[in-house]
């Protein structure tokens, strides 16, 4: 389990440093950061699939992402006394994200490259990383990191091995060095972080491919835009938790019943409904049913991830559906530790009632996310 976030330079989060439960739900006003913070966790998640630059490009590239404010408030700026103005620079321009958790942390830095006439001068560059065991980064717990085009490996004796010498800017050590023989850790770390869950695509327009029936295999995990519902409902019905997807189909929908179809191996989900003559098909379902379905389908998963971030899982849904969802992401995190940001009232109350929830509350301050009535936990980054 995570149990430190920290992002430093990416838009409105300057330095933002999180502690994390298993359950966790991160809410505040319009505009208090949460969306950045959602971004920055998938920012993290491209680094372990090798596409952190490209993800970063389609934000408009580094330097549109980049914390726009001073490098630092002095106490003045924060007591209204001076204007908010910038400062002399003391460290480079940088976009910094990190995790950690009792077993390994990680942290990547990335900057600017120096300037040149490749058409690609714009590109971020990675100018360092680390892997440390723990959840606090030393020099005694750091166990492989990356300077430069450089990065290297601490092996069981405790010196330190080259692994690679010539790393593009562009490449992770992460992606490009990771290897179950040399560098076991590192290898654990990338795919942990790869099987982290995210959902907040998960399409319920008239054109949405759950709306259809789609040709069925086994669907463990449910896509990200929850084109596989049908197969997700019957492979947890089959190797998974049947009963607790029938308990959960009732306490949001009482006297409904779920059943997947299959004609010429295409499945279809029917929705059948005391007082109704026949079931109803996907296509027949409001949004918000169908969005509660395919939430269903992803929470119950029977591969159950190590983190699942779920982003505004309310959209669509009827104010008297947020308490049963409430209780469905409570399961969940039984299983997997949950992150869920949301602005919806009444889901927030609910996930709060729970002992285990983890309530972060962000506003505004100069321009600045801060979390509020929290002390944010010590964090250390890897230098350049």
């Amino acid at each position: 389990m995570i149990t430190k976030l920290a992002i430093a330079g990416y838009r409105s989060l300057r330095d933002l440093r999180l502690s994390l439960g298993a359950l966790n739900v991160v809410t505040g006003p319009n505009g208090s950061g949460k969306s950045s913070l959602y971004r920055a966790l998938g920012l993290l998640a491209d680094v372990a699939q090798g596409r952190v630059l490209q993800s970063l490009a389609l934000e408009g590239g580094l330097a549109s992402t980049l914390w726009a404010g001073p490098e630092s408030f002095s106490r003045a700026m924060k007591r209204g006394e001076q204007p908010v103005q910038g400062t002399s620079r003391k460290h480079p321009i940088s976009l910094k994200l990190g995790f950690a958790g009792d077993d390994y942390g990680y942290a990547i830095d990335l900057g600017l490259p120096i300037p040149d006439r490749s058409m690609f001068h714009r590109d971020p560059q990675i100018k360092t990383e680390a892997v440390w065991t723990g959840d606090k980064l030393s020099r005694s717990s750091v166990i492989a990191e990356r300077t430069g085009p450089s990065a290297r490996i601490r092996d069981e004796s405790g010196s330190w091995r080259q692994i690679m010498a010539q790393l593009s800017p562009f490449d992770s050590m992460m992606t490009h060095c990771s290897d179950p023989r040399n560098a076991l850790e590192l290898f654990l770390v990338r795919e942990r972080m790869r099987e982290w869950r995210f959902y907040d695509h998960l399409r319920t327009d008239r054109d949405s491919p759950a709306r259809k029936p789609q040709v069925g295999v086994y669907t463990p995990v449910l896509s990200s835009d929850g084109a596989d519902l049908a197969a997700a409902v019957q492979t947890i019905r089959e190797i998974g938790a049947a009963n607790e997807l029938d308990e959960v189909i009732m306490d949001a929908f009482p006297g409904v019943a779920l059943k997947v179809t299959s004609i010429g191996g295409y499945f279809d989900l029917q929705v059948h409904q005391k007082g109704l003559l026949r079931p109803l098909s996907t296509s027949e379902l409001s949004d918000g049913t169908l969005r509660y379905l395919l939430l269903t389908a992803a929470l119950l998963s029977p591969r159950p991830p190590a983190l699942m971030i779920l982003n505004e899982p309310e959209t669509s849904l009827h104010v008297d559906l947020l308490p049963a969802l409430g209780r469905l992401i409570a399961r969940a995190a039984r299983r997997s530790q949950i992150i869920v940001v949301s602005h919806a009232a009444a889901l927030v109350q609910g996930l709060g009632a729970s002992q285990a929830c983890n309530q972060i509350v962000l506003e505004k301050e100069l321009g600045e996310t801060v979390i509020k009535e929290m002390e944010q936990p010590s964090w250390a980054w890897p230098t350049r």
